[in-house]
């Protein structure tokens, strides 16, 4: 019996050695390399980058995981115990593995014969998420998981771990942490959730997709049950409470704030910037901060604008045709259709939907449209602007005499929402005329582009940009990446330049057929004024105030192609400059971009400034990285710059800018058309703001007829310059010194004198002011009549 107790014992030490021993090679196999846990004091997961508007709000957010970081005392006390008692009760009482969830597990994963369910604490999610990145769960990974919890929790505190978790954990459509999930579930801030809310992203960490209230609000009401009633079973709240949170109706956002929606042009050009000067793991890994000079007020006038003026000009185009034509068959699928996605989305006032034309009648004057399950009335009145496209044919010259002309049976069609007519529990009326529910009118989406750029003159600060008409469809920015002929709008600064050459503005110009030297092609440049006729004896401001191309060219030729050149690269235009007369007439592309801050040198007493698009950025420990101030530097006179808004007020006021007078404020500005109506611009200033208007076909398509800077252009700046400025004190350019007032006769240019049938009040640079007064015209000799001379270009 000894000995066999002694072969017993031996054997049992054997067995322990050996035990020991694979124990320690494990234990070694195991802890060997682990992650430094020191990391995690210096948490720098990756956050979203900001950009916000000049008055505080999200106009663009950028990620690679969408997080916002937030310390722990930022959040209410029942977000932190509804995530605890869900997924750790034990957290404040274990130290980094808790032993009985373990049993538990391994219990579990022995029946079934493979690893199914862990009994991962909240510290052994930290180090699975921030320091192991093999996600295999096996006993090797899960060993390494338990030792590094168990030294988190001696180096780290219950807080840090929690701070920790609740930032870092991945909680549903592509939201990292609770702040992010608050705002992405709820659109409100972590510290604003009440206990209802706190219990549903509780239950989502096991899994996100499955209890996701967005896609299985069921399952997630269930798991929030769960959460509550472990809340009610760990004590942290009351049986009422639980009640009370069970019966809080939740408003979740099926949808997420698309915050770059609000200036997108704006946004993507912000963008474009910081990735290249930062590099894409600052830009989308980063959180920066990016402080804009965007008004949210300006962008939305501005976007209004050039939607409304698009629009406009789309409807004086005519009308392109419905958007398709059903067979009857067809018509009742689509009637179908229609019917279960305005059931779940009735249409409001002011959408435009698709409608089903079901009634065509000359006798009533009116269609009837199908929209859902509900006839609505589209009258005469409404689509009498939708004649057929034709660019020889002015818009105002022909209308719709009847609808038949446009719309027939099965033709789908966009319409707009105008006035409710009837409820709708009226279309079951016996008579189907009174069941119309909506009267509506036809609309059509607009092919032309169009394009705002505005800035405060002072200080360069960019306060509005549209780049085109849906950034969703073409995210190409018309306001700075494309380069289009500017027209006349181009012309004020070749007058400029000819003021600092030495002419004035009441020097007289002949306006009389041009004719240059012959081409290479052995042809011979014969310019137009617009309407092809000639004017004679013209004053330079009348010049420029009624956009005589002949005389601009004339004007371009004394003062020389290579002075006008340099003088427009001194006020900012960096595109390619034609190096010949028809830079007269704006034949050389340029931005929208560029020839706004061009403008901005007359508005701003001679200085030219950078446009400013961003004001500081700040990284992610609060360090200001950038920050931006004005520069400006002189490139002309002051004189000279108020001379030049003296003449651009001129042309508001007497010449092709006279919409503009419906500001019923002083305001400068200039015109452009380019041959065959291909581009209108409008570009104008006040002493506030300097803005840019451009509408055109990407394609370069002709426009209609008459649409000129005037007709297509300028509403855009008038609308947009109407609202921005709505309510703000009038006031006129000051006068600097240097510049005298004088009153002159039109004809001559002159002093106005006794004789003088027609006078202006014009502006010089002191000492180029006339001096003699206007002379009593001569009596014309019978049958004498005035004979142009025909300047021609040797």
């Amino acid at each position: 019996m000894k000995r066999f107790l002694k072969f017993t014992f031996g054997f049992f030490l054997v067995i322990l050695f050996a035990g020991a021993c694979i124990g320690a090679y494990f234990w070694y196999m195991w802890s060997s390399n682990l992650p430094f846990i020191g990391s995690l004091k210096e948490y720098r997961p990756s956050i979203i980058t900001q950009v916000f508007s000049d008055d505080g709000e999200v106009i663009g957010r950028f990620w690679e995981e969408n997080r916002i970081v937030v310390p722990l005392d930022e959040l209410p006390p029942h977000l932190i115990q509804a995530f605890v008692a869900a997924e750790d009760a034990r957290f404040f009482v274990h130290e980094g593995v808790d032993i009985l969830g373990i049993i538990r597990a391994f219990y579990k994963n022995v029946t079934a014969g493979k690893i199914e369910q862990g009994g991962s604490t909240i510290t052994q999610q930290v180090t699975r998420s921030l320091l192991l990145k093999n996600t295999e769960r096996t006993y090797r990974r899960k060993a390494r998981e338990a030792l590094l919890s168990m030294q988190i929790e001696k180096n780290f505190s219950k807080k840090r771990i929690l701070f920790l978790y609740l930032n870092q954990i991945y909680l549903g459509k592509g939201a990292y942490g609770v702040e992010a999930a608050a705002r992405t579930y709820f659109n409100k801030p972590g510290k604003d959730l009440v206990l209802a809310e706190a219990a549903i992203l509780a239950g989502l960490p096991q899994a996100p997709t499955r209890y996701s209230p967005v896609l299985h609000f069921d399952r997630a009401r269930v798991r929030q049950k769960y959460v509550l009633e472990r809340m009610y079973a760990e004590g942290y709240i009351t049986r009422e409470q639980l009640i009370d949170a069970l019966e809080t109706p939740l408003n979740i956002q099926t949808t997420t704030e698309n915050t770059f929606a609000k200036a997108p042009y704006f946004s993507e050009h912000v963008r474009r910037y910081l990735l290249a000067k930062y590099g894409r793991d600052l830009l989308y890994r980063g959180g920066l901060k990016v402080y804009t000079t965007l008004s949210l007020n300006m962008q939305r006038a501005a976007q209004e604008a050039v939607e409304k003026g698009l629009l406009d000009m789309d409807k004086r185009e005519g009308f392109r045709g419905p958007v398709r034509h059903l067979t009857p068959d067809e018509a009742l699928v689509f009637r179908k259709e229609k019917i279960k996605e305005f059931t779940s989305s009735p249409p409001e006032v002011g959408s435009v939907v698709q409608g089903l034309v079901e009634e065509v009648s000359d006798e009533r004057n009116e269609v009837l449209v199908r929209i859902g399950e509900h006839l609505n009335l589209l009258p005469l009145a409404n689509m009498k602007w939708a004649r057929k496209p034709d660019p020889e044919v002015a818009y105002y010259a022909t209308g719709v005499k009847k609808p038949s002309q446009v719309l027939k049976q099965g033709d789908v069609i966009l319409v707009r929402m105008l006035r409710e007519i009837s409820e709708p529990s009226a279309a079951t009326a016996t008579d189907e005329r009174q069941g119309l529910v909506w009267e509506v009118s036809l609309e059509q989406i607009p092919e032309a582009q169009g394009a705002i750029f505005s800035m405060t003159p002072g200080t360069g600060e960019v306060k509005a940009m549209v780049g085109g008409r849906d950034f969703s469809v073409s995210q190409f920015n018309r306001a700075t990446q494309s380069r289009r002929q500017p027209g006349s709008a181009f012309k004020p600064l070749i007058y400029a330049a000819a003021l600092d050459w030495g002419m004035n503005p009441g020097e007289v110009i002949i306006d009389a057929p041009y004719i240059s030297g012959k081409t290479p092609d052995e042809e011979a440049w014969k310019p137009k004024n617009y309407k092809e006729k000639f004017f004679g004896p013209t004053l330079f401001r009348t010049a420029l105030a009624k956009s005589r191309n002949v005389i601009t060219i004339k004007i371009l030729k004394k003062i020389g192609v290579e002075y006008a050149i340099d003088y427009a690269k001194r006020m900012g235009i960096e595109s390619p400059l034609s190096p010949d007369l028809s830079l007269a007439l704006g034949s050389s592309g340029t931005s929208l971009m560029e020839l706004t801050r061009a403008y901005s040198v007359f508005a701003n007493g001679g200085l030219l400034v950078k446009p400013i698009f961003i004001k500081r950025i700040v990284d992610r420990s609060g360090q200001v990285i950038e920050e931006n101030q004005p520069e400006a530097v002189e490139v002309i006179s002051k004189e000279t710059a108020y001379v030049m808004t003296d003449l651009l007020k001129a042309v508001v006021q007497e010449g092709t800018g006279w919409r503009i007078k419906a500001l019923k404020r002083p305001a400068a500005g200039k015109t452009g058309t380019t041959n065959n109506l291909r581009d209108a611009w409008f570009m104008g200033y006040t002493p506030e703001l300097v803005t840019g208007a451009w509408v055109g076909y990407d394609d370069q398509k002709t426009m209609g007829k008459g649409e000129t800077g005037s007709r297509a252009a300028s509403p855009l700046w008038l609308y947009y310059m109407s609202h921005v400025l709505k309510g703000t004190p009038v006031v006129d350019f000051p006068v600097p010194d240097g510049v005298v007032f004088a009153k002159i006769d039109v004809k001559t240019g002159l002093l106005a004198g006794p004789y003088s049938d027609k006078t202006v009040l014009q502006t010089f640079k002191e000492g180029t002011e006339p001096t003699e007064y206007s002379p009593k015209p001569k009596a014309a000799k019978s049958g004498q009549f005035f004979q142009f001379d025909m300047d021609q270009d040797s």
